[in-house]
């Protein structure tokens, strides 16, 4: 297209986000109209894409940011032919797959979920690192970004780590047309202090006015010759470009324009451009979705005490579980925060270190990473703190949003990590992970199990979560154990039982211990393991409800959306709800050792003990 087309086409994608917004009566059309000589000039002469085929791998990939702007999305994939004017006119209504912010759940076009700002360009970095480093097929990645995200933290985390990981594959489009949702952005249309900021973090700067179709087009060309460092194209612009009464003024964030017909005429009218988009070039991908390798688990003996005569940790059993799988899959890979000598990561990355990613403390860029590489086909291992991954949960609930499988690994979980104290320990991370939609959250107790939930959670769709503790604890399965995500292990059972137990984690064995103790004083107790969180085993414990009246849950977490909870959720279908007593973390732990730190939470073996005692009416209380 020439300088003419170009702009013409500029004008037929605002046209229709005009129509878009208007046939929904909703939407963001003037924040669609500043980017869209940005937009034309993109799919008309750089990017290279078969919408026939998105898993293409050599197709360019592009990610809106700003997802709000979606009408400007839906508008250039009707002038690439990819959908019709009728299903256009669809925009934002019910069981339509053009949604207000679009999700990669309903267009195969679509990278990733957008629309909680500030998480577009940690997600591209993530896919411009699958492409650099692992696809190796020479396909760009192109974000598209608002300036008033650039307030966001998580967008300089981005910028950091695609400076330091040389990511020339990667350009970001900032869109700054000076204006929010309330108002003016921080910055305003000053380029240079934008500029400034990213030229700090090592990228290559462009500034230029984004409604000069030619200029555009020398900096998109600047760009794709930028070597060795990623490129920010930053725009100046107007929202609402074209529509006087709309055009650069305030209050007009996310409605649809007063008077569509008027605008539309304004803007010249409809048209019906075509945009020939570039097919990709020919590519393979260089990794293989199923692996060929071998699986070869790390085992455990019944009973192992391990090399300090405790037990095992699960978070050694994880990193020594993960290596065998990743060298039976070569699509595994692993990205840690920083703390990989205590997730025990660092043995993926001593053994499979071209799959390994270190993404520093950036926790929202790690789940950003993971992310990206899972829309690139790849099985994302990520790894921290379980207390850490608080600082990426809006990621991880984008993520669910987008469908994405992705396996996130908190360790030193708990007040069983002893001295450190609270700020390093777990206690919401089971609460925050059960709520997000579609996920899965596991709680291995010994190394065995350990180790046989790590392959699982490879083979599970989307959010899977997998709780690690610091502390050794004994082997009590065999390695050739089984444990079905949803399923339970019932490890203490009679005819006499008065109570169940129900534990998962550390305190498995505090419960193993009491259940002994109060054996002592004839009391029989049922001990569930309950590693599988979420799903929940129902049937296993709706029958001890049935042959015990009552159960109790103690967890090394809150109250509050664990494992009690979790429990809770089987006898919610309108039967009979039993008596359910729960012990967990309820005060505010400081620094003990791990013996101290479960008795003063009242979850230890006596605690526990004691409590069973209370429930069958043997304990004396004066």
């Amino acid at each position: 297209m020439n300088t003419a087309e170009l702009a013409e086409l500029g004008q037929q994608l605002r046209v229709d986000s005009v129509r878009a917004a208007a046939a929904a009566n909703s939407g963001h059309p003037t924040s669609s109209m500043s980017a869209a000589d940005l937009m034309a000039v993109l799919v008309a002469h750089h990017f290279r894409y078969d919408f026939d085929r998105p898993a293409h791998p050599g197709n360019d990939r592009f990610v809106l940011s700003k997802g709000h702007a979606s009408p400007l999305l839906y508008a250039a994939y009707k002038a690439a032919g990819a959908i019709d004017d009728a299903e256009l006119l669809t925009f934002r209504t019910r069981g339509s797959r053009l949604e207000g912010h679009p999700t990669p759940r309903r267009l195969p076009w679509v990278e990733t979920a957008t629309g909680s700002l500030g998480q577009g360009l940690p997600v591209g970095v993530g896919i411009a690192l699958s492409g650099k480093n692992l696809d190796r097929v020479g396909y760009r990645v192109w974000v598209l970004c608002g300036d008033s995200e650039l307030a966001e933290g998580s967008v300089w985390e981005a910028a950091e780590h695609a400076a330091y990981e040389h990511l020339d594959n990667l350009t970001a489009i900032v869109d700054v047309n000076r204006l929010g949702q309330r108002g003016p952005t921080r910055h305003g249309h000053d380029l240079h202090a934008y500029a400034r900021r990213f030229e700090a973090f090592g990228w290559h700067t462009v500034e230029v006015d984004g409604h000069d179709v030619d200029a555009i087009e020398r900096a998109y060309g600047e760009a794709e010759s930028t070597i060795g460092r990623p490129t920010v194209i930053l725009a100046r612009t107007l929202k609402g470009k074209g529509v006087a009464s709309v055009q650069d003024r305030e209050g007009l964030h996310g409605k649809p324009l007063p008077e569509p017909e008027e605008a539309i005429a304004e803007l010249g009218g409809q048209r019906g451009l075509r945009v020939h988009v570039q097919a990709p070039p020919a590519a393979r991908m260089l990794h293989s979705v199923d692996g060929g390798g071998v699986l070869e688990l790390p085992r455990w003996d019944k009973g192992d005490d391990g090399k300090s005569g405790k037990g095992v940790a699960t978070r050694d059993a994880f990193g020594q579980a993960l290596v065998a799988l990743g060298t039976a899959r070569g699509d595994v890979v692993a990205l840690d925060g920083e703390v990989g000598d205590s997730t025990k990561a660092e043995l993926f990355a001593k053994e499979h270190p071209e799959r390994y990613f270190e993404c520093y403390i950036a926790e929202q860029q790690m789940v950003a990473t993971a992310v990206g590489l899972a829309a690139r086909g790849w099985v994302p291992y990520a790894t921290t703190f379980a207390a850490f991954l608080t600082r990426a949960y809006d990621f991880v609930r984008m993520a669910s949003i987008s469908g994405a499988g992705i396996n996130l690994v908190g360790s030193h979980a708990g007040v069983s990590i002893g001295q450190d104290g609270p700020s390093q320990m777990g206690l919401e991370d089971l609460a925050m992970m059960r709520a997000v939609h579609g996920s899965t959250v596991l709680y291995p107790c010994d190394a065995n199990q350990t180790a046989q939930l790590v392959t699982q959670m490879a083979g599970l769709d989307g959010v899977r979560y997998l709780r690690t503790s610091r502390g050794e604890t004994p082997v009590i399965y065999g390695p050739d154990e089984q444990f079905p995500v949803g399923g339970s292990k019932v490890l203490r059972s009679s005819d006499r039982d008065r109570l169940t137990i129900v534990a998962a984690g550390v305190t498995v064995h505090e419960a193993l211990a009491a259940a002994d103790a109060l054996a002592e004083h004839d009391i029989a107790v049922r001990v569930i393991d309950l590693y599988s969180v979420k799903p929940v085993d129902r049937l296993t414990l709706r029958r001890a409800a049935e042959d015990t009246g009552c159960l109790l849950t103690v967890e090394d977490h809150h109250e509050e959306g664990g494992l009690g909870d979790a429990v809770l959720d089987a006898f919610l279908d309108g039967r009979p709800v039993p008596r359910l007593v729960r012990l967990a973390v309820r005060t505010m732990p400081g620094s003990a050792s791990q013996a101290e730190q479960l008795h003063a939470a009242g979850i230890d073996a006596e605690s526990i003990a004691a409590a069973g005692r209370l429930l069958v009416e043997e304990a004396v209380v004066r």
